[in-house]
């Protein structure tokens, strides 16, 4: 881990999930879908630097037979520094060390972060499979 920076197992609390996302670039999320969303993450790490958390990566799943890498976010200001690595290396030990062996895991992978996921053994799986993906409309 580069100097002056820790990874901490934990998921981030609310307010810093939320403003994580944003500042990465992601998309947002309300307050309701953090509060129902983070408890239900099951394994979570934050990277912080000088008391303030500056990145963040998620796994969610069943807990035996499926799995998926979220919310892999750092704040550009840290970029460069090998904290996304360390963000994937903590995620990916935590999987190989409590999952059980065969269960699949999946992540989407935006723009040239493919890169460091093929890194990790994450390979496209096209033309076999696609993913695909939706924004669940608001109620009426």
């Amino acid at each position: 881990m580069t100097a002056g920076y820790t990874i901490v197992a934990r998921t981030p609390d609310i307010a810093d999930y939320r403003r994580l996302r944003v500042e990465a670039g992601l998309s947002p999320k309300t307050l309701e879908q953090a509060e129902k969303g983070l408890p239900n993450s099951w394994f979570g790490v934050t990277v912080e630097h000088e008391g303030h958390a500056i990145g963040m990566g998620r796994i969610i799943g069943d807990g035996g037979t499926a799995f998926q890498i979220v919310d892999i976010a750092l704040m550009t200001a840290h970029h460069g520094k090998g904290l996304g690595k360390a963000i994937m290396a903590a995620l990916m030990d935590h999987l190989t060390t409590h999952a059980p062996a065969g269960a699949y895991v999946s992540l989407i992978a935006d723009g040239d972060a493919k890169h460091l996921y093929a890194k990790y053994g994450f390979e496209p799986v096209m033309p076999a499979s696609i993913g695909m993906a939706m924004l669940v409309p608001k109620g009426s």
